[in-house]
């Protein structure tokens, strides 16, 4: 299955894409478990970029905005360029109401400590129970790149120029 990245001089080495994308492009993270029954993030699909995390503890969400920071039981070292962000999972919004507050929420590469998860339940009416274990939300690793700050007395024009908050209509 050579083509798609053979073709370009940049990966002309390389036999097929699959070993670019497995080889070149993975990064390895540290990660460790708090506890022996935490779970490890785990991607659905092979081509999924977010992996579920898990809960490590039982909780209940009251109804009509109950919250609570529940605990992976797992932390992680991200290294230096990267960020982690926790998004929420759609399936637990669309049929429970359940969703991260602060979303994304981020994890910089410093970070140490357990991966939480702050929860919310926005059923007006119905307690939502988070088990052990539970997937309820989604851990999703980008690289970012270092910027440096360049002071100017005007801004270069643009298209779009100051037009903002609902300038683009309904």
């Amino acid at each position: 299955m050579r083509g798609c990245c053979a073709s370009l001089p940049h990966f002309a080495g390389l036999p097929d894409c699959a070993e670019f994308w497995n080889n070149v492009l993975q990064v390895q993270i540290n990660i460790q478990r708090l506890s022996p029954e935490s779970s490890l993030p785990a991607a659905q699909h092979s081509g999924d970029a977010g992996y579920d995390l898990c809960s490590r503890e039982r909780i209940t969400l009251a109804a009509g905005g109950g919250r609570a920071l529940v605990g992976t039981g797992i932390a992680i070292g991200i290294p230096d360029g990267f960020a982690g962000f926790i998004q929420p999972r759609s399936g637990l919004a669309l049929r429970h109401g359940v969703t991260c507050l602060n979303t994304p929420g981020l994890i910089d590469s410093g970070y140490r400590d357990e991966i939480k998860v702050l929860l919310v339940n926005t059923d007006p009416s119905v307690d939502y129970v988070v088990e052990v274990g539970d997937r309820i939300a989604q851990l999703v690793i980008q690289r970012f790149e270092r910027i440096e700050w360049n002071e100017v007395s005007n801004l270069d024009e643009s298209e779009r120029s100051l037009e903002g908050w609902g300038s683009t209509g309904r």
